[in-house]
């Protein structure tokens, strides 16, 4: 009750019921919150402000960008689902979001078009994404998971993907060009469990076991220092939870580190499995699909059901 209550408080105003509706929908700055209430940014800005206090909305930094979310659960969720569809004021709010959204995907899709070009020559370098898919969906439990942490995501296809099969996905990634490409991704899937942070793979948010999946797909290879990542994705890793790592084994392919900035020309088995262990995973099987030149790597690896807690502690 004493949380409740002043959630209950805090929801009982007319423009945060509307914020509420529009922040279920998908992520939105106070910029695009003004443009669709028609209220200045100060008066929005302290009725978010309130409902992230009170638990009922969850703000992301993105650079110097500040996205808002209504939570999936609880009190937010259950007033979300609430809300009378039949309501002209909400109506006309969710009609300006789909403008709203319509700009996003206009700037996405010319991103992803001065980019498309080299992401079709390196697919063509390796085995369809659709076999290697296929089988990272038979690595997921038949229940699914409660949370999925996938790093460097992307175009977010990974939270795509798996996110169905998951109750809660979060995707990173420290580039907002990226991240604008995969919210426009995520809303056309129609995924509402799916979140998404511009934040460093080297040093995660979380400060304790979060997720029952972690995922890293072919971002390894652009990873000044491979183990750190690995060893920060273990950190968040909940007891019995697995890391599933895709990416090339070796190859002599030098055009990839001079044209496309891969780090690394691959990875051998043997040190993935290394990394693994050091970071307290174990690495039980590997997955191979050999390609023309490139062969790609599914890497499983768990952390045992008795992992030690000061090895998931705090990171420094």
């Amino acid at each position: 009750m004493d949380n409740f209550l002043p959630a209950l408080r805090a929801a009982a105003e007319p423009t945060r019921l509307r914020l509420l509706a529009l922040c279920a929908r998908t992520d939105l700055t106070v910029t695009d919150l003004t443009q669709i209430l028609g209220q200045s940014q100060p008066r929005l800005s302290r009725h978010l402000k309130v409902m992230c206090e009170a638990g009922l909305m969850r703000r992301t930094r993105e650079g110097t960008n500040a996205f808002f979310r209504a939570r999936g659960e609880g009190l937010a969720a259950m007033l979300t689902e609430m809300m009378p569809h039949d309501d002209p004021t909400l109506a006309l709010d969710a009609q300006r979001l789909c403008d709203i959204k319509q700009t996003r995907a206009a700037k996405a899709a010319i991103y992803f078009r001065k980019n498309a070009a080299s992401w079709d020559k390196l697919r063509g370098l390796h085995v369809e994404n659709r076999l290697v898919e296929e089988e990272l969906l038979g690595c997921l439990p038949a229940r699914g998971v409660d949370g999925l942490l996938d790093i460097g995501t992307g175009t977010g296809r990974m939270l795509e993907l798996l996110g169905p099969r998951a109750r809660q996905a979060v995707g990173i990634d420290a580039s907002r060009e990226m991240l604008a490409v995969a919210r426009v991704n995520l809303e056309n899937a129609g995924l509402r469990n799916g979140e998404l942070r511009q934040t460093d793979m080297y040093q995660l948010p979380w400060l304790e076991p979060s997720f029952d999946l972690v995922t890293i797909h072919m971002v390894l290879h652009y990873a000044e220092d491979p183990a750190s990542v690995i060893a920060e994705a273990a950190r968040v890793l909940r007891p019995g939870g697995r890391l599933l790592l895709v990416d090339f084994a070796p190859h002599s392919l030098e055009a990839l580190r001079t044209d496309h900035a891969h780090y690394w020309l691959g990875f051998a088995t043997q040190k993935v499995s290394a990394w693994c262990g050091e970071a307290g995973l174990g690495l039980f099987r590997t997955k191979t699909f050999p390609g023309d030149p490139l062969t790609v790597c599914i890497w499983h690896a768990d952390r045992p059901i008795d992992a030690v807690a000061s090895n998931l502690g705090e990171r420094p």
